[in-house]
């Protein structure tokens, strides 16, 4: 049952999702068929599972490693197409796909599913955002890569609610099972096979003799010092720090990807990537429907000269950008510690899954509109025409109640007074 489970995601809302895919073609097609990879990876995991006993850490690692490279050459195909048109799908199912390592975690794998799902649904947003009013397949596209997790993680709280199941009683076999240990060591030579060096009575004779020497016995023993004495040496008493085995771990689902800095214009693009302390990135002759895009940037500085669209920073860390105007707005996605600063107008401000975010307003920005989502420490910065600024933290706790008769919800800020 667990298996047929499994294998009923693959033919329902996975092969709804991979035909789609195929209507849309280009990277989304490409990319399509490495996701059909991994989860027929898995199901030749699960499969294994219905069949074995649980496999020892060694194993698991070799066993989970088809899975894994496919996760991985998702990721990787996502970033080698950033200038993609597609970049939103593709970055929905990159961030989500991991969801597929739900095999290694216990005691509750389902909410990890769930968790996962989420955190692809703000890239399947925006390509319902894009392309709703455009092209329909791609909003059933969405629908269809969002049940395949739905339906998975109904899958693993039914079957595998506590973590993934080993039913069987012999070992994990398979084309992705560990070679097996090298056989036993050969046994020692017999007795009989040793040359003879001396007669048993003469040894026992020898032995005799040393007993015999009386006081001589102790001649050739060492001395023992003050420093050679646990009782008057504390630290010998200490011991030597006990063994322990390295651990290994399973290849992380998903881990980060570093990569050399690049600052490149692609069109209406300028992508930004992977810089490290650098403080001096200029962005200059820029268009009013250009768009600028920060990612995986850290301790470094971004100055925008002029009035472009839109500003973008994803996954940046101790990243700061200073603009002049921008005609749409800018956003903070998955960032940590991050500032911005206007001179001119700015719309809107959106701040998602961000910890540590400080927004330097202008006088023409007073009526900007700030969304805020999953963020914390997020301070607002408005000028009070002295060249100072008055800080405000913006709210980030809240208290729900129902309202009388179940007719809806009232929510309202609370205030931290401390």
């Amino acid at each position: 049952m667990s298996v047929q489970g499994f294998v009923d995601i693959i033919q329902g809302p996975l092969a709804q999702y991979l035909a789609i895919s195929k209507q849309i073609g280009g990277v989304v097609a490409s990319h399509s068929d490495i996701v059909h990879k991994a989860f027929q990876a898995q199901l030749d995991y699960i499969t294994l599972a219905s069949q074995s006993r649980q496999p020892t850490q060694n194993e698991q690692i070799a066993l989970l490693l088809p899975t894994s490279e496919q996760i991985t050459a998702i990721q990787e195909f996502r970033e080698k197409n950033r200038s993609s048109q597609f970049f939103n799908h593709l970055s929905a199912i990159s961030e989500s796909i991991p969801a597929l390592g739900w095999v290694t975690v216990s005691p509750a794998p389902a909410p990890y599913v769930q968790e996962l799902n989420n955190t692809g649904q703000f890239y399947t947003n925006r390509v319902l955002k894009e392309w709703k009013e455009k092209d329909k397949k791609h909003v059933d596209w969405v629908k269809a890569w969002v049940q395949a997790l739905t339906e998975l993680q109904a899958y693993v709280k039914q079957h595998h609610t506590t973590g993934l199941v080993w039913s069987g009683k012999s070992a994990p076999t398979g084309a992705c099972a560990p070679p097996p240990p090298p056989g036993c060591p050969p046994p020692p030579p017999i007795l009989a096979d040793m040359p003879e060096t001396a007669d048993a009575s003469n040894d026992r004779s020898a032995l005799f003799a040393q007993i015999n020497q009386g006081e001589n016995i102790t001649k050739g023993l060492k001395k023992v010092t003050a420093e050679m004495q646990t009782h008057k040496n504390p630290t010998l008493r200490e011991g030597p720090a006990p063994f322990k085995a390295p651990q290994q771990t399973i290849k992380s689902v998903g881990a980060p990807i570093d990569k050399p800095p690049s600052f490149v214009r692609d069109g209406k693009k300028w992508l930004i990537e992977y810089q490290k302390g650098n403080q001096n990135l200029l962005v200059e002759n820029a268009e009013m429907n250009n768009v600028v895009y920060l990612y995986k940037c850290t301790e470094s500085t971004v100055i925008v000269k002029g009035k472009i669209n839109s500003i973008t920073l994803d996954s940046c860390k101790k990243t700061s950008v200073v603009f002049d105007s921008l005609v749409s707005s800018v956003e903070f996605i998955n960032c940590q510690s991050v500032q911005m600063q206007v001179f001119g107008k700015v719309p809107t401000i959106s701040i998602d899954k961000t910890d540590g975010c400080q927004v330097y307003l202008s006088e023409e920005s007073l009526d900007v509109v700030l969304v805020s989502s999953k963020s914390s420490e997020m301070n607002v910065l408005v000028p009070k025409g002295n060249g100072d600024f008055t800080e405000f933290a913006v709210p980030e706790q809240y208290r729900t109640t129902v309202n009388p008769g179940g007719s809806g919800l009232t929510t309202i800020i609370v205030e931290n007074k401390g």
